[in-house]
């Protein structure tokens, strides 16, 4: 019988084994290496992308904050408007006031009594003058109380002298202008009103 020896082939068919595991694994190795590669690029283009869209989205944000700045100007802008649009309109309201009020001065005054100085601050009047009486006096403060574009006659001073034999009382006098209540529309309208 013939003697085979087994070793040299085991020998060869272990290097083979250990050839085709080391092509194994570094293929494994290059294709995780690959993997890892290609996981790196695609989150580093994620990345990227994100950073372009948050610079996208800064201009915008950017773009809108000026729009803001804008907009509160223009808001400012309309506020002091309509404030002044308010002052003029009360300034026409009130125009006709001042013609009543001297109308009624006049009308309150009774005979005897005679205003050297008159001042108004807003609503608040002052009326300084000479009577020829105390009594006159009393008289204009319940003219003043019955009228309807004037109220609350306080007196603040009296003071009577003599003079060229004629007793006179100087007085200071306050008091404050009311706007009567407008008068409540019956609901008819006048000929040739509105259509």
């Amino acid at each position: 019988m013939a003697k085979i020896n087994l070793l040299p082939w085991r020998e060869e068919l272990r290097k083979q084994k250990q050839r085709e595991f080391a092509i194994m694994g570094g293929g494994a190795v290059v294709i995780a290496g690959l993997i890892v590669l290609l996981a790196h690029l695609h989150v580093s283009g994620l990345i990227d992308n994100q950073n372009q869209r948050n610079g996208y989205l800064e201009q915008e944000i950017a773009t809108l904050d000026k729009r803001i700045g804008e907009i509160k100007k223009l808001e400012k802008l309309k506020a002091d408007l309509l404030a002044r649009m308010n002052v003029i309109q009360e300034l026409q309201r009130s125009r006709p006031e001042s013609v009543h009020l001297m109308d009624e001065l006049v009308r309150t005054l009774p005979d005897g009594v005679h205003l050297e100085n008159f001042t108004q601050k807003d609503k608040s009047l002052t009326m300084k003058g000479v009577a020829q009486s105390n009594a006159r006096v009393s008289d204009y403060m319940r003219s003043i109380d019955a009228s309807e574009w004037l109220a609350d006659p306080r007196l603040d001073l009296i003071k009577t002298q003599e003079v060229e034999r004629r007793r006179l009382a100087n007085f200071t006098l306050r008091g404050s202008q009311k706007t009567p209540k407008p008068e409540q529309d019956d609901g008819i309208e006048p000929e040739g009103g509105a259509s």
